[in-house]
């Protein structure tokens, strides 16, 4: 019986799985609906007792169905967050077990599609899961790897997500590249020098050509994050000050509504409660009685939503109009690309720095750099596009398969482990 090879690019906001067998090419799994990609998301239903899955959980969530969504669990990888509960109707649910219905559904549905078990997997993971924390980062992968040996899968490996990423784009280099990766996700950029060429893709032993890898902790739902701060959570109060002008409202709350895998935390009898008080004493009542009703009708999901379709029509044009209305609710602001530009000031210097970091540990200058790998959603976003080109003006640009290349390299290196 042939050896099938699994990888698994399990995202903050997508996730993949591919495969390799028989010495063919690796191949992506369609997920769902026939796409390889599968958002991160689960919907726990209030009206059937189902659980729904990617891009279905968030169409039953935004269609109005009454339950829980949640998102960006990956985030909770290395935190305290980990053994926290969510309550879920009469429940109250651990995120480890959420991550491992979520893992579970993603090796239901490649075995569905594969027509037999899957055994063996190297798993993606970034090159910092937790910043300049070795053991929440340690813990980090302890958590995941326990979450997906609990699956069944009997051999479970590691690898970067940038040396992955590379391993896809080196079946098509024709002779020797000095590369750069980067990978910017949903939650993490991450970044690896490495020399690629055809003939070191047969090596068994790939360390002599990786000559650095860099992480840092922020990704494209921080960006969405900042967005909602600087647009969108004024709309709520946020900014202003209590009607006696001696102090600021808390921002706790605000950033819980801005943060994907915080909302759930405002969904409680107590937060509300504090919320009704902060109203009480707001300068601009009408603001924070928004934010009060976001919070009881549950809407901090679709709210967040919206900030990222907006944070993704700035990829194509200089400005959105962004507008939320519910029957309780309804917000409209204008967002120009100087808006996201200034919002993202802090990510992209951290990126910045980052990639310094990497360059100094290789003992190479930018100009050595002949190309520059882009893989991972974020990279799309123009404020960190445009970073990345000025920081290696001289390289050439190789724009991969945003969502599935980290996947492929994955399966790659599951053959060569495992084969």
């Amino acid at each position: 019986m042939t050896q099938t090879h699994c990888g698994m690019d399990f995202g903050t906001s997508n996730s993949t799985i591919a495969v390799a067998a028989g010495g063919r090419p690796p191949v992506l799994l369609p997920l769902e609906d026939g796409r390889p990609t599968i958002p991160s998301a689960v919907f726990y239903s209030f009206e059937d007792d189902r659980t729904y899955f990617g891009r279905q959980a968030i169409g039953e969530y935004v269609g109005g169905g009454d339950g829980r969504l949640l998102r960006s669990i990956k985030s909770v990888l290395g935190t305290a967050l980990f053994s926290d509960t969510t309550r879920v109707k009469r429940q109250a649910l651990a995120f480890s077990d959420i991550l491992g219905t979520f893992l579970g559904e993603l090796k239901r549905r490649a075995e569905a599609v594969q027509g037999g078990p899957l055994t063996q997997i190297v798993c993606g993971r970034p090159v910092q899961f937790v910043d300049d924390d070795p053991r929440a980062d340690a813990e980090a992968q302890r958590q995941l790897e326990g979450a997906v040996r609990a699956l069944g899968y009997r051999h479970v490996e590691f690898q970067y997500e940038p040396i992955a990423a590379a391993l896809d784009y080196e079946q098509q280099v024709a002779g020797e590249e000095l590369a750069l990766v980067a990978d910017i996700g949903g939650g993490t950029s991450d970044f690896t020098i490495i020399r690629l060429s055809p003939e070191r893709a047969r090596a068994a032993d790939r360390r002599p050509d990786l000559l650095a890898t860099a992480g840092v902790h922020v990704g494209g739902t921080d960006f969405d994050r900042l967005l909602s701060l600087r647009r969108v959570m004024p709309l709520l109060g946020y900014g202003t000050e209590t009607a006696d002008g001696k102090r600021p409202l808390p921002s706790a709350p605000y950033y819980d509504l801005a943060t994907w895998h915080r909302i759930n935390r405002l969904y409680n009898t107590r937060s509300l409660a504090e919320l009704r008080s902060t109203q009480k004493e707001a300068r601009f009542p009408d603001l924070v009685a928004r934010l009060v009703a976001l919070v009881e009708g549950r809407l901090g999901h679709r709210l967040a939503g919206r900030v990222e379709e907006a944070k993704i029509a700035l990829s194509d044009a200089p400005s959105t109009e962004f507008r939320f209305s519910t029957r309780d609710v309804a917000l409209a602001t204008p967002i120009g690309i100087e808006d996201l530009d200034a919002a993202l000031a802090g990510p992209t210097a951290a990126i910045a720095a980052t990639i310094a970091s990497a360059l100094v540990a290789a003992g190479i200058q930018a100009s050595r750099i002949e190309t520059l790998i882009l893989t991972g959603g974020s990279t799309r976003v123009p404020a960190v596009g445009d970073l990345l080109r000025r920081q290696l003006p001289e390289s050439r640009v190789v724009e991969t398969d945003a969502f599935g290349s980290v996947g492929l390299g994955l399966a790659l290196e599951a053959a060569r482990r495992f084969g």
